[in-house]
């Protein structure tokens, strides 16, 4: 089993220079009700259902370096272009070049919403990323758990059990700094039970962390491909077309 933390360096030897990132694309998403969006490259999972599969797994031959001034610039522009008061960075794992993600974070005006989609756990790892973060009372963590629990977190990330504690631990380190932060959880592959033994577990951290964001398998044609090479099941599933409107 692979270890999530090792993953990061790994990316980060890759994808890191200095303070610029590499990035293959810019644009503007219909999710959260329209966002201007980065997406990066590098990821310290290996997520069976993860729609970016190909820059997670071969960091080295996508995309290109900018520096945080650049990323800015340019998800403000998106946003100007299409009337949109939302930005982020999504793709792979933001939080990896923690030196870039800060100075991005910097350079946002304050009068826009940014959204930090991260698995947490380099958050987890260290809560002084937390405490860095809590800076910027624009910011709103989305802490994406890869699965229920232990068990399955570790099937669906390919990294060891002990990775899902640390995505828990994100959501402590950053409830003691103050940052708003709210969890979501892929669901597609857990059993009903496992659902609500997570519920009862987050809702002990936090009441409002019961109703979690429902996360749920999006069928790509590479994302179905895979999942039928590895025969792996999946219990619920939406087509990138129809997807629930409160999952957008």
């Amino acid at each position: 089993m692979l270890n999530p933390l090792e993953m990061a360096g790994f990316a980060r030897n890759i994808v890191c220079k200095n303070d610029q990132r590499k990035y293959y694309r810019f644009r503007s998403s219909r999710f959260y009700g329209g966002i201007s969006t980065a997406d990066c490259v590098g990821c310290c999972l290996r997520c069976i259902f993860c729609w970016a599969w190909k820059e997670v797994v071969r960091p080295e031959e996508y995309g290109e370096f900018y520096s945080p001034e650049e990323v800015a610039k340019k998800l403000v522009s998106i946003a100007q272009r299409k009337n949109l008061n939302q930005l982020r960075i999504s793709g792979n794992e933001p939080t990896i070049c923690r030196e870039h993600l800060i100075k991005v974070l910097e350079l946002i005006p304050k009068d826009y919403l940014f959204i930090l989609e991260t698995n947490g756990i380099l958050i987890g790892d260290d809560e002084s990323y937390a405490e860095e973060l809590s800076r910027f009372p624009n910011l709103y963590v989305r802490v994406s758990l890869k699965g229920t629990c232990e068990e399955e977190f570790s099937r669906l990330t390919g990294v060891v059990p002990e990775g899902f504690q640390m995505q828990i631990n994100a959501l402590e380190n950053l409830m003691k700094y103050k940052v708003n932060v709210h969890p979501a959880c892929m669901i597609s592959f857990s059993s009903a039970e496992n659902i609500g033994v997570l519920r009862k577990r987050l809702k002990a951290l936090n009441p409002a962390f019961e109703d979690f964001e429902v996360e749920e398998l999006i069928l790509y044609p590479s994302v179905e491909e895979r999942l039928k090479r590895l025969k792996v099941s999946y219990i619920t599933c939406h087509t990138p077309k129809a997807l629930p409107a409160e999952q957008i």
